[in-house]
């Protein structure tokens, strides 16, 4: 248990040195801090969002549906590659040479002050259940090192401590050049651990006799079925299109093209590791038969060599670290830009935003540890807090590609349908008519938009970002 332990140890120290050189290149200014002076080069903007997407839930969250389904559960982390790939195709240009800070800014710029007040809700909201979902994952991991010292509870406080600690401090540099060293240890640990648990367990062929036979566990679609895997894609490139810390990893890039090449080749890396993580958890599977799913991919590493375990271990930590420290920037950007500058002051100095925003970092991450502690399930929580970005997509296709079918009004009422059909999925067993909430969102969204345009005479305030 010591050499895992000790090796963590030394990757938070390193993330803390990371973050204190971080400190000095985010200071000075707002834009330092919240878009790392819009300087990102494509090696960051590439290891800033395949450091959000493969987090807790494309590792830990992977490795559980795939304790229970099978090697299809890698078909998330694809799905959010495939995502990445279609925001660098379609709309990074756009977004970059609009220069917002912010989704609601782009509401707030084109509709009415009750669309963007929505917008700003719904964002915090959504990023606020992403964030929680990695407090659960690092405690985790964390519960599996050190049994004898952490539990599910002191591992998520834990992690808390170091996601809140590193953002904190030095901004989007910080959680970019972060990256480089998370990036590099999630992708080598992992994939060394499979390749070394395959050899311990005696291959794949003895792996999968010691499953039950009433499951799919070898099979790449069968497990989650082709309308889940759709269900996966439809959510995940939904979300990049729209989701706030996506787009200010985007608008954090030194020019357009450093944009498009970050998404493309950081979709493109995104594309097999999951079905490595669920690979993991079919071999937790077939060695721990009885544990928690949440539980099965640290338990199977823990059983490594201690020295393998302990990086392995460090690259899912690491996974958890790059996904918070993005989202719970993103979630205090939201907060300082357009709620406290644009509502309550908006002459404040460039000295007071940065404390606002630092202030709010604390405030939001304390909060969503909160939130962790009630949730179940990581996956399946995920896809129903994203699906709430399918009014964000609609409304900003729109804005971007046909602003002659935009009104002022559009906006509020398009996020209010988005969350009515939330809230009508979730109470009203009766409503699921269609697989999966995202495709009554995508299709209630659509409509709304579209009566919309049809009863609302009023124009958005400008047809120029088209």
């Amino acid at each position: 248990m010591h050499i895992p332990f000790i090796i963590v140890c030394l990757y938070i120290v390193l993330l803390f040195l990371i973050s204190y050189y971080a400190k000095r290149r985010s200071a000075g200014s707002a834009t330092n801090y919240v878009l790392a002076g819009r300087q990102l080069t494509t090696p960051l903007i590439t290891v800033s969002i395949v450091g959000l997407a493969v987090g807790g839930a494309s590792t830990i969250g992977v490795a559980e549906q795939a304790y229970k389904v099978g090697l299809s559960a890698g078909w998330y982390t694809t799905a959010w590659g495939l995502g990445a790939i279609a925001m660098g195709l379609l709309v990074a240009k756009k977004y970059r040479e609009l220069n917002i800070t912010t989704i609601p800014e782009l509401l707030g710029r084109y509709y009415d002050n009750k669309g963007m007040i929505a917008g700003i809700a719904c964002q915090i909201v959504i990023q606020l259940v992403i964030m929680s979902l990695q407090y659960v994952a690092g405690g985790s991991i964390l519960c599996a090192l050190m049994p004898e010292i952490f539990t599910l509870t002191s591992g998520m406080l834990t992690s808390a401590v170091v996601f809140i600690g590193i953002t904190s401090i030095g901004g989007m540099w910080s959680a970019s050049l972060s990256n480089l060293l998370n990036v590099s240890l999630k992708y080598i640990g992992i994939i060394l651990a499979t390749i070394v648990g395959v050899t311990h367990a005696g291959g794949l062929a003895n792996i999968k006799a010691q499953l039950p036979a009433n499951v799919p566990y070898m099979d790449f679609f069968d497990g989650v079925g082709l309308v889940g895997i759709l269900t996966w894609i439809v959510v995940l490139v939904t979300v990049n299109l729209s989701l706030q810390s996506i787009i200010q990893i985007s608008l954090g890039a030194k020019d357009v093209r450093t944009a498009q090449r970050g998404f493309i080749i950081g979709g493109l890396m995104m594309l097999p590791i999951g079905f490595v993580s669920a690979l993991m958890g079919v071999m937790a599977k077939s060695m721990f038969p009885d544990v928690t799913p949440a539980l099965a991919l640290p338990m199977t590493i823990m059983s490594l060599d201690p020295v393998l375990a302990g990086i392995t271990l460090a690259a899912l930590w690491a996974a958890d670290v790059s996904t918070a420290c993005n989202l719970l920037l993103s979630s205090a950007t939201l907060f300082s830009q357009d709620i406290y500058k644009k509502f309550f002051n908006p002459a404040v100095s460039e000295k007071n935003f940065l404390r606002v925003t630092k202030g709010a970092v604390v405030f939001l991450g304390l909060l969503t540890l909160m939130l962790a502690m009630t949730i179940s399930g990581i996956i399946n929580t995920l896809m129903i807090g994203l699906s709430l970005t399918a009014a964000f997509s609609v409304i900003v296709l729109f804005t971007l590609f046909a602003p002659r079918l935009c009104r002022r009004n559009s906006a509020f009422y398009t996020i209010l349908t988005g969350v009515a059909v939330l809230i009508l999925w979730q109470t009203i067993p009766a409503s699921h008519i269609f697989p999966h909430v995202i495709y009554l969102e995508w299709l209630a969204c659509l409509g709304t938009f579209f009566l919309t345009y049809l009863l609302d005479r009023a124009p958005i305030a400008s047809s120029e970002c088209g």
